[in-house]
Order: C-alpha cells, then sequence, then structure tokens
C-alpha cells in the first residue's frame, strides 16, 4: 500500500469520527427540540413527525460507531507497516489514532 492510501485512511478515521459527534449532536438537538414542542402543547403531528427523525437519527449511531471501528482497524493496521516509517503521514496516522482512544 502506498503513501496515499495510508493518508486516505487516515481521513476516513476523522471523517467518520466527526460524523460521529455530529449525530450526538443532533441527537441531542432533537431531544430538546421534542420536549420544548411537548411543553408548548404543539400538535400531535408535529411532535410525531420530530420523534421519527429522532427515531432516525438515533438509528444511524450504531452504525456510524460500527464503521469508526473498521476504520480504525484498518489504519491500525496501516500503521503497523514498517515501510511507513518515519513519514509524516504515519506520524499523522499515528496522532489520529491516539485521538480515538
Amino acid at each position: 500500500m502506498s503513501f496515499r492510501e495510508l493518508k486516505i485512511k487516515t481521513n476516513v478515521v476523522k471523517r467518520i469520527a466527526k460524523e460521529q459527534i455530529s449525530y450526538g449532536k443532533e441527537l441531542e438537538s432533537q431531544q430538546k427540540r421534542i420536549d420544548k414542542l411537548i411543553a408548548d402543547e404543539a400538535d400531535e403531528a408535529d411532535v410525531r413527525k420530530q420523534k421519527e427523525v429522532l427515531e432516525e437519527t438515533v438509528q444511524m449511531i450504531p452504525d456510524v460507531k460500527r464503521r469508526l471501528a473498521a476504520a480504525v482497524q484498518e489504519l491500525s493496521t496501516m500503521v503497523a507497516d514498517p515501510k511507513y516509517a518515519g513519514s509524516s503521514e504515519l506520524e499523522e496516522a499515528q496522532q489520529v489514532l491516539d485521538d480515538m482512544q
């Protein structure tokens, strides 16, 4: 595998990690939105629709976690390859892996 592939795998891990954070924030935001609608005694259809949106978000979280774990595993395997020793790509990949822990 090439240095370019190592860089791509590193960026994949970064992107999926950001996606995981985003879904977590969306979950929190959506729950607050639903709580506000209920407190304001909004139309039941509006509340139900927002709960559907919340459920879609909840369903995405396990998928993102699974994809992140797979991407981290692939990157870890690549980092262990001695041909990348001393490269800036390796340093970046190791930093990303350290940040994941």
